[in-house]
């Protein structure tokens, strides 16, 4: 919202054709991607991708020059270009300008206009951009935890309660909904195995390095719309978006695996046991939360490092749709 509101901004204050918020997505710098979070044009509605798109059908980095050059060097480009539709003459002119952000996605302002912007038409628009970048470092700080930068417990609520709403989309979805109450999405709680004797055995700041990498594992595991969080101590957080139950138990496997066969310095081995459950139109998150955590009570119990489904288990008998998370045995 941030974004479009800055696109939408721009547009107002400069004599083009259209303003464009461009932000770097992907796991790794092969397969970084630019996702629009926010394109104003003359007379029309300012429209984004949706934060759900499939990224590879994202243009690539490369694909972009000019924008990658201001993403490398953070200085302001200006280059004429062949005309893109959006203004008459058969060349326009691209103004691109870094997002000056510490925290949170990189990226790019994009303005295209029929000539070249005057450098006293530009210092107001960098100047918006330097208050904006603090804006959005102060709201970003606010939200991720310190140690590992996924996002804190304090935001998941807010973005849980709006996953668990149902959707206003369109009349046909209203009618599917009163046979399904389900969202769409699956909420996943991770624990570190064994991780007070990572703290016991070699102390806290080699714990706290497994926190790290553990949470930059989840990110190379999960794709750039899923929601990751640190819930504290070595619990995580995944809210996943999309697919059957097979679909999440895959992904949340995969991610399993990458943890059992990464190699930490100094500990070696860790591994994580996960619990999941999908998330019901109206849950709380304490509710949700207490499903998915049951998956993981029972992972430790059958022996650790294992991904296990609420759903399945009650299916399997091995849990009533009530049962208490209790029970006297020392698993962690």
């Amino acid at each position: 919202m941030l974004d479009v509101s800055l696109a939408q901004g721009v547009l107002e204050l400069l004599p083009v054709a259209s303003v464009g918020v461009y932000r770097v997505v992907g796991p790794d710098v092969e397969g970084q991607r630019w996702l629009c979070c926010g394109l104003a044009r003359r007379g029309q509605l300012t429209v984004s991708d949706p934060p759900w798109v499939d990224l590879d059908s994202l243009p690539a980095v490369a694909a972009f020059p000019l924008r990658r050059l201001v993403l490398d060097s953070r200085l302001l480009e200006q280059a004429e270009l062949p005309t893109v539709n959006l203004v008459d003459p058969a060349h326009c002119f691209v103004t691109v300008l870094p997002l000056m952000v510490e925290l949170g996605l990189p990226g790019v302002l994009e303005v295209i206009s029929d000539k070249p912007l005057p450098l006293d038409a530009l210092k107001p628009i960098q100047t918006l951009l330097k208050v904006f970048a603090n804006f959005q470092n102060l709201l970003e700080s606010s939200q991720r935890d310190a140690l590992t930068g996924l996002l804190n417990r304090q935001t998941f609520d807010a973005t849980f309660l709006k996953a668990s709403m149902p959707s206003q989309a369109n009349p046909v979805q209203d009618v599917e909904r009163r046979v399904s109450s389900v969202t769409g999405y699956w909420l996943g709680v991770i624990d570190i195995d064994l991780f007070k004797l990572v703290n016991d055995r070699f102390g806290h700041l080699i714990g706290d390095e497994v926190l790290v990498l553990v949470a930059r594992i989840m990110r190379q595991s999960f794709r750039h719309y899923d929601r990751l969080y640190r819930f504290g101590g070595e619990e995580f957080v995944v809210l996943l978006r999309g697919g059957t139950e097979a679909d999440a138990k895959q992904a949340f496997e995969r991610f399993r695996r990458n943890v059992e066969s990464y190699v930490f310095p100094q500990v070696s081995k860790v591994t994580i046991s996960l619990g999941f459950t999908e998330v019901m139109h109206n849950d709380t998150p304490s509710v949700a939360f207490s499903r998915a955590d049951q998956g993981v009570y029972q992972a430790k119990h059958q022996g650790r490092n294992l991904v296990l489904c609420y759903e399945a288990l009650v299916r399997e008998g091995v849990l009533k749709t009530e049962t208490a998370h209790v029970g006297d045995v020392e698993l962690f």
